[in-house]
């Protein structure tokens, strides 16, 4: 996608519609999009009794979780190919 061209795309999370832009594609907010609403769609089965608005902040307390670990993975491996490269 072009630089700085701003794409509008209509999804659901959750039963809610949502419009969000981007610079990525369709397909690429779809995903994200996706991804959030199984998450929260996890969370709720365990705590069905959750409000939307704690479940929606443990949603994204679950996902800063798996970014910082995959983080992590990612600072270890390119150290494993740097020591491994020298």
């Amino acid at each position: 996608m072009a630089e700085g061209k701003k794409t509008r795309t209509t999804v659901v999370i959750y039963g809610q519609q949502y419009t969000i832009s981007g610079t990525e594609t369709t397909e690429h907010m779809m995903q994200v999009a996706m991804i959030v609403d199984e998450k929260m769609r996890q969370i709720s089965s365990v705590n069905p009794n959750l409000h939307s608005d704690k479940l929606a902040v443990l949603t994204a307390v679950n996902a800063v979780h798996d970014y910082i670990k995959l983080q992590e993975q990612y600072d270890q491996l390119e150290k494993e190919f740097k020591r491994l490269r020298d």
